[in-house]
């Protein structure tokens, strides 16, 4: 990962555009750059497509598949569904364009959500089958 040097007003712009807890600068410059989306259900009919998308279009998940994180130290397992358009919606109705936000509104962590997800139905980590996808898509 590289690093770069924003200034005050940059950092305020990013800041303004962030959910608390789930967002980090990052997130927020992927959203405004790249068009991700929001990361909320406010987002509706607007919010484009989701980053699980292409692995839906290649065949290695279908909307309404679930997701699962286990954390066995603090005895928790947190859930979400993948969405038609490649969200990733959690059990309290937020939707999330990438797995990584999603499951640091979960976990109160930086987390890795494509790491750490499984894809419960195929018992597969979603890092896998986005690499799978990738290559399917060379």
């Amino acid at each position: 990962m590289r690093k770069i040097e924003i200034d005050d007003e940059v950092f305020a712009y990013l800041q303004r555009r962030s959910e608390p807890l789930v967002d980090t600068p990052n997130d927020v410059l992927r959203r405004e750059l790249l068009g991700e989306g929001k990361t909320d259900s406010s987002a509706g009919s607007e919010r484009g497509l989701g980053g699980l998308m292409f692995i839906i279009e290649a065949g290695l998940a279908a909307p309404g598949d679930q997701l699962m994180h286990h954390q066995p130290r603090r005895r928790r397992t947190h859930e979400a569904t993948i969405t038609a358009d490649g969200w990733v919606e959690l059990p309290d109705g937020r939707v999330f364009a990438q797995p990584s936000p999603a499951l640091k509104a979960q976990t109160g962590s930086d987390i890795n959500g494509w790491g750490q997800y499984t894809h419960v139905p195929s018992g597969r980590k979603l890092q896998e089958l986005r690499e799978e996808a990738r290559g399917a898509q060379s």
